[in-house]
């Protein structure tokens, strides 16, 4: 699943690509919304929250809609210039094509794709903890949240949206590695819970605008992860196996060594 610095990466890639242009043409390639055209709609501008993406639209008689789509682990946006060939992506994945005159947006594959009210917004996001790159990021209420489930595994804690919202299973995997701390460790034993959480934010905020994720200070291929993809291979700390453990899609990395305390079982 894509991380909030990702999903923030594209959100400005669709502004740079359609913010203040009238739209021309839509193509929508869901039932929801078939019959859905936006054609002589304003593009106010792309954001992201959390995982999120919310492209903010105006018509013509003033009504403000937002474009609501979530990524999950395969979506993707593109833009491309007028008349260049789409690639990258099957067509069958088509999931809404927004035309322009200076650029096409392409969404593949799409998950949760809702035009709303841009007012009711909150009915989709506003469960959601704090932003990690959002302007109103605070580090106190996303501490609140995660301590208010003592028993919950801290690597559990820091995926569930609500509790703040950016973290994906590279990041978690990196940040518990960083801090020395067991993935399965409770939220209320974990030592310093503010410093993990200010940990996430400098990473996501690191990579802010590149594609490239490194938790390291190294771009390099094979260098930018401490334990993240790194099943097997000598931890970069100690040289003890990193190991993978697989729960469902979500996926662990860690070194048993540089991080004691609870392990899986087996």
């Amino acid at each position: 699943m894509p991380e909030g610095d990702t999903v923030w990466n594209t959100a400005r890639v669709l502004h740079r690509a359609l913010a203040g242009a009238t739209l021309t043409g839509s193509d929508f390639r869901v039932p929801q919304l078939a019959t859905t055209d936006l054609t002589g709609w304003t593009v106010r501008e792309s954001a992201s929250r959390g995982k999120h993406l919310l492209l903010r639209l105006s018509a013509p008689d003033g009504d403000r809609r937002t474009l609501h789509s979530h990524l999950r682990m395969d979506g993707a946006w593109r833009a491309y210039a007028p008349g260049e060939r789409w690639t990258g992506r099957p067509a069958h994945l088509i999931r809404v094509v927004l035309r322009s005159p200076g650029a096409v947006a392409v969404g593949y594959h799409l998950h949760e794709l809702a035009l709303v009210p841009t007012a009711e917004e909150e009915s989709l996001v506003g469960h959601l903890g704090p932003d990690l790159l959002g302007p109103d990021w605070d580090p106190d209420e996303a501490v609140r949240r995660l301590a208010a489930q003592p028993a919950a595994t801290v690597a559990d804690a820091l995926l569930d949206q609500r509790n703040l919202a950016g973290v994906g299973n590279l990041y978690k995997c990196e940040v518990l590695f960083l801090r020395g701390v067991s993935p399965w460790t409770p939220v209320g034993d974990v030592p310093d819970l503010p410093g993990t959480v200010a940990l996430a934010q400098r990473l996501l905020a690191a990579n802010r605008g590149r594609w490239t994720q490194s938790t390291t200070g190294s771009l390099h291929r094979g260098a930018t992860s401490y334990v993240y993809g790194r099943r097997a291979q000598p931890c970069r700390r100690c040289g003890t196996a990193i190991r993978k453990a697989e729960l469902g899609e979500r996926v662990t990395y860690w070194c048993p060594a540089c991080q004691p305390g609870p392990q899986p079982a087996g």
